[in-house]
């Protein structure tokens, strides 16, 4: 199955402190800003089910509300007890101030 890309709505809709959450193709994803990148992952994290949009961003690690379990949201990549599992990440296009998600 190739990728396509989809809208998942104005840049300016993500902030830089705090995560936000879109549903594109029935993906509940968190959407991140750190600088003018834009990063998403799967909103739901590995280890607690809570959602990620609700943690603490700092730098380019998203921290779970629940039990303070980091990820990188470059690569989805688990950094810390008691993460075990990464978490998915999608790539992310920027066109015309709007954000398009590549959904395989």
């Amino acid at each position: 199955m190739s990728e396509q890309w989809l809208d998942a709505g104005p840049v300016d809709d993500v902030g830089e402190e705090y995560p936000s959450s879109v549903v594109v193709a029935g993906k509940e994803l968190a959407l991140y800003r750190v600088g003018e990148e834009i990063y998403a992952t799967d909103n739901l994290c590995t280890h607690g089910n809570a959602r990620l949009c609700d943690g603490y961003l700092e730098g380019y690690e998203i921290e779970c509300p629940l039990h303070q379990g980091r990820f990188d949201i470059r690569d989805g990549r688990a950094l810390c007890a008691p993460l075990t599992t990464d978490v998915r990440t999608y790539p992310v296009k920027l066109v015309d101030g709007r954000i398009s998600i590549g959904i395989d």
